[in-house]
């Protein structure tokens, strides 16, 4: 109780929080958003169609969390140079981060467009949805190269708590994505009928948008004092007199974001075992998962938003050797999300049954998702306390190995067998094999505390 009253008298940090948490949770729930009304309308062709537009993304899924390691890991660095100031650090971690984010979509972008149904044969049997996720999967990896960029320089704004930029170009993109989906999905506004292949060419073309813009702002516009307007135009490049990349700065970076790239990339790569087994199960259970997941990361959204607050504050305080500081502040940070995750947990089963009506799915399908959203509320507060101390505490201090043990030996050591044994080998229910596969946050809440009162994550990187 000493430590929340603490916490509550500390008006800056409470102001320096909620100047980063609404906005970035903002962005977040919009994208979320339109994650459910995509959803919500693709429903409308039916379970099949959901259930393939469902495994088809878990091809992006799993690029999107190797680009949110890039962007994370980079954050990581570019938060504690903005805290010492040292922007020509900053604009390195820039360069980096695009080489690689690119060059990472590439990797997505050539099997997805060349090899769709060979794809998607690898996380379902059945033909029909192959076909349905093939073409979808077709056009929407052509955008994956505009996602990396935008995601990329997005994180580097956020990292120099520049937070309502991004805010206002994901609404507008956002905004044509609704509209193109409405219109190609169903042949609106003299558009053709595509189904879902007209979602996939409304992405494509929303996210042309969202890249488009955010360049034409940064690169015309200044954002503030030293902000990356500045120092990443070519005149103020001139003026840097070191080179593109020195080997030094390159050896910094791996060795900070490397662990945070493979975290990710080995997280994303089991939860997409956990998909190829949902296809397994049928397409009812595919498609109750793949809602049930969509109504998840909506409810998650604004605990994301803190974790993000605290891994830029965390980082800038570090940055400038403010350690007891950071300390105190990642106390307040775990109060915060334990005490609010219980109330959207609460909320979550207060709710489902509204969630639930709102899409047009089978009896089945609706029991099945009324049940798993019941498991998701149970181990909320453990999963969201997980996300806290992985990305934002143990990540904004390097402690960057330690993270990665947790996330991937959790998944790959429980999630993984659980997920088999119980939808493989039991044929149990859609609902029971995701309680046994959260199993490993209760693993992840215990070890992960322990690394935290270690304080081996407490320290500046950029010395």
């Amino acid at each position: 109780m000493n430590q929340i009253k603490i916490m509550l008298q500390d008006r800056s940090f409470l102001k320096k929080t909620v100047a980063i948490t609404v906005p970035v949770t903002l962005q977040n729930l919009l994208s979320n958003i339109l994650t459910l009304l995509d959803t919500f309308m693709i429903s409308q062709l039916g379970d099949t169609s959901v259930a393939a537009v469902g495994l088809a993304n878990k091809v992006f899924f799993v690029f999107s969390l190797l680009l949110f390691g890039i962007c994370s890991g980079s954050g990581v660095l570019a938060s504690q140079y903005y805290g010492k100031r040292e922007i020509i650090g900053i604009r390195k971690v820039l360069r980096m981060s695009l080489m690689i984010g690119i060059g990472g979509s590439v990797l997505f972008v050539i099997p997805g467009v060349l090899f769709p149904s060979f794809v998607m044969r690898i996380f379902t049997t059945n033909k029909e949805m192959i076909t349905i996720g093939a073409a979808f999967l077709g056009v929407v990896a052509f955008s994956f190269p505009l996602t990396a960029v935008t995601n990329t320089f997005v994180a580097i704004l956020r990292s120099m708590n520049f937070v309502r930029l991004p805010v206002i170009i994901t609404s507008i993109a956002i905004t044509v994505n609704i509209v193109l989906n409405y219109g190609f999905i169903f042949g609106k506004f003299g558009l053709p009928e595509l189904g879902v292949v007209g979602s996939a060419l409304a992405t494509f073309i929303a996210r042309t948008v969202e890249m488009t813009l955010l360049l034409i702002v940064i690169f015309r516009h200044k954002v503030g004092d030293d902000g990356i307007g500045d120092f990443i135009h070519k005149k103020y490049a001139k003026e840097e007199g070191e080179p593109f990349l020195n080997k030094a700065f390159v050896q910094k970076y791996f060795y900070m974001t490397s662990p945070v790239i493979a975290n990710e990339f080995m997280w994303g790569l089991g939860v997409t075992i956990y998909s190829m087994v949902y296809g397994r199960m049928g397409d009812e259970a595919t498609a109750a998962i793949t809602i049930t997941g969509t109504v998840e990361q909506l409810a998650m959204v604004f605990f994301f938003g803190i974790c993000h607050a605290a891994a830029v504050i965390l980082g800038n305080e570090m940055g400038a050797n403010e350690l007891k500081k950071a300390e105190e502040h990642a106390k307040n940070y775990m109060i915060l999300q334990f005490f609010l995750s219980i109330i959207m947990a609460v909320l979550t089963l207060f709710l489902k049954g509204f969630i639930i009506s709102l899409f047009p799915v089978s009896e089945t399908v609706a029991e099945y998702i009324r049940l798993s959203l019941t498991v998701f509320a149970a181990y909320m507060p453990m999963r969201m306390m997980n996300a806290l101390i992985i990305v934002a505490i143990l990540r904004s201090g390097g402690d960057t190995k330690a993270a990665l043990f947790l996330d991937v030996s959790g998944v790959w050591l429980i999630g993984i067998p659980m997920a088999v044994l119980g939808g493989l080998v039991l044929h149990l229910p859609i609902y029971v094999v995701y309680a046994m596969i959260m199993i490993e946050e209760v693993y992840k809440t215990l070890l992960g505390y322990v690394r935290y009162r270690k304080k081996k994550w407490l320290r500046n990187i950029t010395a």
